[in-house]
């Protein structure tokens, strides 16, 4: 997934309330036109406020219409001082770039909400453009792509919230071959066969990624299939079931990490009663984040199954495939557990032209400010710690 790409451009605005704008934009990433919903806070038109952003990400078989046409999300916001940024995920997409084609050539849906979409939105509108104002929630399929992509950017992201989220791929994986075929996709389309290619299905996992959302406001809602009170005269739901213990895993592997979230489960369907529900009740959640961000630890640590990953201003570049975590101590050192040899490139925190030592070797930052090293991690899973400190000349 590259995040570095120009933006799309606008060919289409309508306004469709009061609040609720629809944009049809044409995305050089996916290739083709797509579109988006956006709620406007009230009094965004007066003075030069910036405001936090909400991406409220739809399920499987919908589109960027459901939450304000089945989920009330206008009604929802009406009072609150964000935006709220509703876009196209594809009907079975799962927020995830593809290994094999669609019905319309092989979607990229992580490479244009992360790195066109979220830039084009900064770039057009009066955001608070930092990650202390960006957050994620979605439902279902939309509930994997909230965890999924907070996991894997929590560079950008402060709060992620799911609502009868999918949010284990190694759970019941039936579920991502049946999203496929909704795009014209076949069975592996979206991370490739899970028998020969687990890691890029571990790679986009909340669970094995969840060590990442740690510093985070975090959310989940789930029913657990049986009749609630909002659908009365409903059978037991097998669906909201399934996503029940996707829920419940990624909530045990977080209480394990000692990751502070809210976890709310109760009797309910797999249905937009519920779903309508738990946006209201997370609003405040979100709003009292946006108001009062979390402070961001001194220690960052990230958990990767990438070969290739950019996080904190930092890059990895690995030459064996696998899980590699980085754990990053400002500018006096991190370190790296992995496997076979690694580049890292550090954040550009360090005064250009100047020597450093890494463990010995002298590195020079470059115009940036960056550092590059070389990291050795052999084989076997091992952890390399390394020290800079400014060279003596």
């Amino acid at each position: 997934m590259t995040r570095a790409t120009c933006g799309p451009t606008t060919t289409a605005r309508q306004a469709l309330g009061p609040r609720l704008v629809e944009y049809r934009i044409r995305s050089a990433v996916l290739c083709r036109e797509t579109r988006l919903r956006i709620l406007f806070p009230i009094g965004y038109t007066e003075g030069s406020a910036r405001f936090p952003v909400l991406y409220l990400l739809h399920g499987g078989g919908d589109d960027y219409r459901a939450w304000t046409d089945k989920g009330d999300a206008a009604a929802a916001t009406a009072d609150l001082p964000f935006l709220v940024v509703m876009p196209d995920g594809g009907r079975g997409g799962f927020y995830s770039d593809w290994v094999l084609a669609g019905a319309t050539g092989t979607p990229r849906w992580e490479s244009y909400h992360v790195g066109e979409l979220l830039p084009w939105v900064d770039m057009t509108f009066r955001t608070d453009a930092r990650r202390e104002g960006r957050a994620l929630a979605g439902l279902s399929m939309g509930g994997f792509g909230a965890m999924s992509y907070a996991a894997r950017h929590p560079d950008l992201f402060v709060a992620a919230a799911s609502f009868s989220g999918a949010v284990d791929t190694s759970l019941y994986t039936h579920i991502y071959a049946r999203a496929a075929r909704r795009d014209g996709g076949p069975r592996g389309a979206i991370w490739g066969d899970r028998r020969t290619d687990p890691m890029r299905w571990r790679a986009h996992n909340p669970v094995d990624l969840a060590p990442n959302l740690c510093g985070m406001a975090l959310v989940l809602r789930t029913g657990t299939g049986m009749p609630g009170l909002l659908t009365p005269g409903a059978r037991p739901d097998p669906v909201e079931a399934m996503v029940y213990h996707k829920s419940l895993r990624l909530h045990r592997r977080l209480l394990r990490l000692g990751i502070e979230h809210e976890w709310h489960s109760a009797a309910g369907g797999h249905d937009w009663p519920y779903w309508a529900r738990d946006l209201r009740a997370t609003l405040p959640v979100l709003s009292r984040v946006f108001a009062d961000p979390p402070p961001r630890s001194d220690v960052l640590t990230y958990t990767s199954a990438e070969d290739s990953y950019h996080v904190h201003g930092w890059s990895v570049r690995m030459s064996r495939s696998g899980r590699t975590t980085l754990v990053i101590t400002g500018v006096t050192g991190f370190s790296l557990t992995g496997e076979g040899f690694a580049t890292v490139d550090t954040a550009p925190s360090y005064e250009p032209g100047r020597g450093y030592r890494v463990d010995g070797t002298s590195l020079v930052a470059d115009r940036a400010g960056r550092l590059t090293v070389p990291v050795r991690l052999g084989v076997g899973r091992h952890t390399v710690r390394l020290t800079i400190e400014k060279d003596v000349p």
